[in-house]
């Protein structure tokens, strides 16, 4: 009865996510291509068994690559299929893994589109990629056989506590999981709490996703372009953040310095220019040009480059932390070596940001203000940005093997 009542109030939610969805499409026309698979109906054809996995959106499509690449090595007659819910997700995975992985949105949880989706692709096995729980669709799975387990799993203290308030709903959907290969003891406490068995600790995958060689060589052509300027560097800001990082710019006392300014998402790129005009700042686009002399502020209107990005930078300030956002990951970071800091929002990927805290390879500013003095210090001193340098490199190479013990955890279930 739970999940009759759940189906019901999705149901008579739909008008409003497609109202959703045609305004996000009147900024990113994308939104509004292949509709028909969100309700189920797919074209893609498949005569091999198929392993799924979902990916919401561009940071767990990147994340899934080393699972992606260990599932081809251990099943290389199985098809892969990757499902998301966003164009840029999509367009990553197409980036990622070409056509050795077929694309396709995951349909909205009603039992007739989940119905389809199963029905068209027959999946043999299903790994859902951080914590997506949909209950229509795991009740089919369960009903069909087909095994289930959460990756790369997170669970905070707040989201687990709104799932426990959902009552026999959510523990209905979470006792359906196969298991789940959490990324810290916590987050497998939390799971266990909710149902799941078997919740192991198997790490965080992104520390083993591979650096793209391409990208390094184009950092390294844009630092040799650019000269010997300080460059700091801005990532995957938030909207109300970049008013902040421009405050803090203006208290940056190395008149050379560059500042690269890249915003999280694309449908903001314009908004953000329009920003720095009205700042009266010396700024150059990167889908215009490289920055010049007098250039102040190269705004990084790209996707997919930001290894490139982290590349070029004496010093990276992780966005999403300087507001109640939750912050961005800082593994890509640290594994290009790049000092790094963040906000005091950064419940996202707390473990990970305590780790590289306490290990001196970032360090926490609380606003604005230390934002600009971590900045001056940092960037007057080679030495300790190379102590912080050599303290990211490190423990990125010390958190790897995720994918090893994610791999033993699926191959542990009946059946696979």
């Amino acid at each position: 009865m739970t999940r009759l009542l759940y189906t019901l109030l999705f149901r008579a939610a739909l008008p409003l996510i497609w109202l959703r969805l045609y305004l996000k499409g009147r900024k990113q026309p994308e939104y509004l291509q292949h509709t028909g698979e969100r309700r189920g109906f797919y074209t893609q054809s498949c005569d091999r068994p198929l392993i799924w996995i979902h990916a919401v959106s561009v940071g767990e499509t990147r994340a899934a690559e080393p699972l992606v690449r260990a599932l081809q090595t251990k099943y290389p007659d199985y098809q892969l299929l990757m499902t998301g819910m966003t164009p840029t997700g999509r367009e990553a995975g197409q980036k990622v893994y070409g056509d050795a992985v077929l694309q396709a949105y995951l349909p909205y949880d009603t039992p007739g589109a989940i119905r389809r989706f199963l029905d068209h692709f027959q999946p043999r096995l299903s790994i859902l990629m951080e914590t997506e729980i949909w209950p229509n669709l795991l009740a089919a799975c369960r009903q069909r056989g087909i095994p289930v387990i959460l990756a790369n799993a997170r669970l905070s203290a707040e989201s687990a506590r709104g799932y426990e308030k959902l009552g026999r709903l959510a523990r209905d959907a979470f006792t359906g999981l196969s298991g789940a290969a959490a990324q810290t003891e916590e987050d497998a406490q939390r799971l266990r709490s909710l149902g799941v068995s078997p919740a192991e600790v198997c790490g965080n995958l992104k520390f083993d996703v591979p650096l793209p060689e391409k990208m390094q060589k184009l950092g390294r052509q844009w630092r040799e372009a650019i000269g010997t300027r300080p460059v700091w560097l801005a990532a995957s800001t938030r909207e109300g953040e970049e008013e902040r990082v421009l405050d803090a710019w203006q208290a940056v006392t190395t008149p050379e310095a560059l500042l690269v300014l890249v915003p999280r998402h694309p449908q903001r790129f314009d908004e953000v220019a329009a920003l720095l005009h009205r700042r009266g700042l010396s700024a150059v686009r990167r889908s215009h040009a490289l920055p010049e002399k007098e250039t102040r502020v190269w705004l990084g209107d790209s996707m997919g480059e930001m290894v490139a990005y982290y590349t070029l930078a004496d010093v990276a300030f992780i966005g999403g932390s300087l507001l109640p956002l939750g912050g961005q990951n800082l593994i890509e970071a640290a594994a290009c070596g790049c000092p790094i800091l963040v906000g005091p929002h950064t419940f996202n990927f707390e473990q990970a940001t305590e780790d590289a805290l306490g290990c001196g390879a970032a360090q926490r500013i609380a606003n604005a203000d230390e934002l600009a003095g971590a900045i001056n210090l940092l960037l007057a001193s080679p030495e300790q940005r190379q102590r912080m340098r050599q303290a990211a490199l490190e423990f990125a190479a010390a958190h790897r093997g995720a994918t090893d013990r994610t791999m033993q955890l699926i191959l542990s279930l009946p059946g696979c």
